[in-house]
């Protein structure tokens, strides 16, 4: 305990939030209370927040003369160690920022990507990780070594190998194309392991959501998986996958993934699409909803637009409205995108059933069952429906090859003769 209060006092650095509101962006405030929970997850304590409106964002320094003259005050008065901008810099705001203002500046961005750091417990995400420090450092590396050194310690400057901060251009690229190559092994492995998956008739759930909606602790309940879960963001960086079995027997797995945020740069997105394709190739997405966040419309709104990033867009959804017991309004809870939505309480176990039915339904409802003998010169089409379905019987008879088996409808064509109608689920 000792250790641990000694270790959070060491890390923690006072810091001044920075952010610009225009005409578009009208969330300034919320984003930055969130950028406050950032540096929280950090090891930092927020002493004060700026913003400014703007039209735009002043394209030399961020903000104008005046309020970086209110920022330095704030810093002297404080003693603060370091201004965090809301917005990704430039290398000019960057370095014109703190020459004016004479204490380390980073972004939100180097924020996220210090608590990535931090979380990193897998090969892959410390790779994904170094990925994206690299990734931005060689974007904002204007100046070469001087610049860097003047981050001095704590947010920002951790992650796999101290010595990044001492690269140059040259160094940085070599780096880039050695992470590259072991990612992209660890990424043929995960493949292997993607092909398995789909060989077994068993269908995976995509537990996805904003970041502290409570996937994890929804994991856990179901599971037993023992996921970190904690009231923090990004509590959860890498991918968990865990078996559960329906009362009925009915199996599914559920891969839980990174929670997603506003404003999530795009090469951090392309450094962790791997981890993130767990949605696109699970059979069904789970979507967990914070209903207790007053911004919750909003993070519904992020969660949606970076699965449409990443291209999925077209499986079956459930919206969890977790965290009930928090909900306080009367209005009804409604989301578009899904097919079903249920209010759930993963801490307390609240509408679990209801959740876990819904989910068996929307996995049956593209699918039919489809029981047939196949003749002994149809020889390919058993293959086809063992590439294509999910087996649930087979035998070898004297007329041919008995299956029965779900598949889904776009494939039917491939096996459905003239006249022939197939089983719907609920017709066993």
């Amino acid at each position: 305990m000792g250790d641990m209060m000694h270790e959070t006092a060491e890390q923690e650095e006072k810091i001044i939030l920075v952010g610009v509101a225009t005409a578009e962006n009208d969330d300034t405030e919320q984003s930055l209370d969130e950028l406050e929970e950032l540096g929280q997850t950090a090891g930092a304590v927020t002493l004060a927040k700026v913003i400014q409106n703007r039209e735009k964002v002043h394209s030399a320094t961020y903000i104008g003369k005046g309020k970086i003259q209110e920022v330095k005050e704030l810093v002297e008065k404080y003693d603060a160690d370091c201004v965090v901008c809301d917005d990704e810099l430039t290398p000019a705001q960057y370095n014109n920022l703190q020459e004016e203002i004479g204490v380390k500046v980073i972004d939100r961005t180097v924020m996220i990507l210090d608590i990535f750091a931090k979380r990193a417990s897998t090969s892959e995400g410390k790779l994904q990780v170094e990925l994206a420090q690299l990734r931005y450092r060689a974007s904002h590396l204007v100046g070469g070594r001087s610049e860097l050194s003047r981050l001095g310690g704590g947010i920002g400057t951790r992650g796999p190998g101290e010595q990044k901060l001492e690269m140059d251009r040259r160094l940085i690229r070599e780096r880039i194309t050695f992470v590259r190559k072991e990612l992209a092994q660890v990424q043929k492995n995960r493949e292997v392991t993607r092909k398995k998956r789909q060989e077994n008739p068993i269908p995976v759930v995509a537990i996805v959501g904003y970041t502290n909606a409570g996937k994890s602790t929804l994991l856990n309940h179901l599971t037993g998986a023992g996921v970190l879960s904690e009231d923090k963001l990004f509590a959860t960086l890498d991918p968990t996958t865990r078996k559960f079995s329906l009362e009925n027997g009915e199996e599914m797995l559920f891969t839980d993934t990174v929670g997603f945020i506003r404003k999530l740069p795009h090469h951090l997105i392309q450094a962790f699409r791997s981890t993130l394709e767990e949605a696109k190739y699970a059979d069904a997405i789970l979507h967990v909803v914070d209903c207790s966040n007053p911004d919750m419309d909003a993070q519904m709104h992020t969660v949606y637009d970076t699965l449409n990033r990443l291209e999925v867009g077209d499986k079956p959804i459930v919206t969890a409205f977790n965290k009930i017991d928090r909900y306080e309004a009367s209005e009804s809870l409604k989301d578009l995108h899904a097919d079903k939505t249920v209010r759930i309480s993963a801490k307390y176990g609240q509408g679990i059933e209801e959740m876990l039915e819904s989910i068996s339904n929307v996995l049956k409802a593209n699918k039919v069952l489809l029981e047939k003998v196949f003749s002994y010169e149809e020889g390919e089409k058993p293959n086809l429906l063992r590439k294509y379905g999910q087996v649930l019987e087979e035998e070898y008879q004297n007329e041919g090859v008995y299956m029965k088996a779900y598949i889904d409808r776009e494939y039917l064509y491939l096996f459905e003769e003239p006249k022939e109608r197939m089983k719907e689920p609920w017709e066993e």
